[in-house]
């Protein structure tokens, strides 16, 4: 299946793609079902099952599905209506989605935490059903949340084909080993062959101003994460620390006392602004998931601001290199933290940053094969242990050094000519086949690891 620049980076909201943009599109496409259908509905009812049961309420998904049974999306959240209409929820016990009128729905009775196994489709599924005026179910259907806000249903998950109105593209590379082949054919960078794909499948019109759209919602969240200071919500009292942090280099840099490797505490603090911000459920764009959301945004701030001869102008050969990354992780392992565990989310952002950086700093198809596989293999094996469930601890610092390993891999990559041992297609089959041996309690379920090993939680 086709995997869009648009597919890899979509705007959403915080904290997780997951387990908060996956819930509400899943809600949004049920209203849909349910449109289309010839019942008249009196209720709905929702059930979380797997990682979505444990790791729920750290996660907010029971907003996001309460909040998308009402008619929001992710792609146009307004976080004051939102709070507005929660509230409306609660003391009303209804819903009003456009085109469906009121539907009875109480949170605390209609939304079910099941703490019971994992549906048998992915750890992370929901359940959500249209009722009659008596309780009984009208409409059911069962959706899967795979990671970076895709959402399919139990249907699509067992056919798992390509739309059978899908273009074809004059790349289709399905392996790494396939995109450099075609590269060496076709005398085009990956970029140009992404790019090519990408105009193939959706037309010229919209794909630089998506790009730049893509850049400017991650710029202006590094922004205000830089400028917002305070206490993260969830209960573990986690302080913003990357306001402070900035505000000191930015004082070391005008006196001229910082020493070289300050530069790794410049692109920490850029990843770590904008996972502070997806913390507090602001709006970011999943990279390829919220909880790694951090590390391609820091390694660009990072090449623009700090890396001599950096223009914008380069910004959607960045883009485009690191989707064409992206959709092989995605495609032959897996970005979900509940699927493979972090190595899925961080490892991949920090694969796609590393090529997207190699090759606007010039670098062979080769070159930027190599920088992602160094990414890559040096997370192979991490876990996803959410402290409370939240998506703060490890996860805010995890994306600082993502983006670290980033640079340096596609350093370490731009002195070589691009031969190497570990071929990327190689490290991410390893990956998946780590992610299917990894315990359960390994994978975002907050079961495991640092989750259960600090005292005061």
């Amino acid at each position: 299946m086709f995997l869009s620049v648009f597919d890899i980076f979509k705007i959403g909201i915080g904290p997780s793609s997951s387990h908060t943009v996956g819930p509400m599109v899943a809600a949004g496409r049920f209203l849909n079902l349910l449109r289309a259908s010839p019942f008249h509905a009196g209720g709905l009812r929702a059930s979380l099952h797997g990682s979505l049961a444990f790791t729920g309420i750290g996660h907010a998904t029971d907003r996001a599905v309460i909040l998308g049974l009402a008619g929001f999306a992710p792609e146009s959240y307004d976080a004051t209506a939102a709070e507005a209409a929660l509230e409306a929820i609660r003391t009303t016990r209804r819903v009003s989605p456009p085109g469906l009128g009121g539907l009875a729905f109480d949170p605390g009775a209609d939304l079910l935490f099941d703490h019971g196994p994992a549906l048998p489709g992915h750890a992370n599924g929901l359940r959500l059903a249209a009722t009659d005026a008596q309780g009984d179910i009208l409409l059911q259907e069962t959706y899967y949340s795979i990671g970076g806000g895709f959402v399919v249903t139990e249907a699509e998950l067992d056919r798992d084909i390509a739309p059978a109105d899908a273009p074809t593209v004059p790349h289709p590379f399905k392996s790494a080993a396939q995109m450099l082949e075609m590269a060496g054919e076709s005398g085009k960078s990956i970029a140009a062959m992404k790019r090519a794909n990408e105009i193939a499948h959706h037309g010229a019109a919209g794909l630089e101003s998506g790009i730049a759209r893509l850049w400017q919602v991650m710029s202006d969240c590094i922004d205000r994460g830089l400028e917002t200071e305070g206490t993260l919500p969830g209960g573990l009292n986690v302080r913003r620390r990357a306001p402070a942090i900035h505000a000191a280099l930015q004082a070391e840099r005008g006196l001229n006392l910082a020493p070289p490797h300050s530069i790794n505490d410049w692109i920490s603090t850029y990843a770590m602004a904008v996972n502070e911000e997806n913390a507090a459920g602001g709006q970011v764009v999943t990279a390829p998931t919220n909880g790694a959301a951090g590390v391609m945004p820091a390694v660009i701030r990072y090449w623009l601001n700090h890396v001599p001869g950096a223009t914008p102008a380069r910004l959607p050969d960045f883009f485009l290199t690191a989707a064409a990354i992206g959709g092989l992780v995605k495609a032959n392992a897996s970005i979900s933290g509940a699927e493979a565990g972090c190595q899925a989310e961080v490892g991949s952002a920090s694969a796609m940053a590393a090529a997207g950086l190699a090759a606007v700093l010039g670098g062979t198809p080769e070159q930027v094969e190599n920088a992602a596989e160094i990414a890559l293999e040096h997370h192979l094996g991490m876990t996803c242990d959410p402290v409370k469930g939240l998506v703060q601890v490890p996860c805010i610092e995890r994306n600082g050094l993502g983006a670290i390993k980033a640079v340096s891999a596609a350093s370490l990559a731009l002195r070589g000519d691009g031969r190497h041992l570990v071929p990327l297609d190689a490290c991410i089959e390893t990956m998946r086949q780590t992610g299917r041996d990894m315990s359960d309690k390994y994978k975002e379920t907050a079961l495991g690891g640092l989750a259960v090993n600090l005292p005061t939680c």
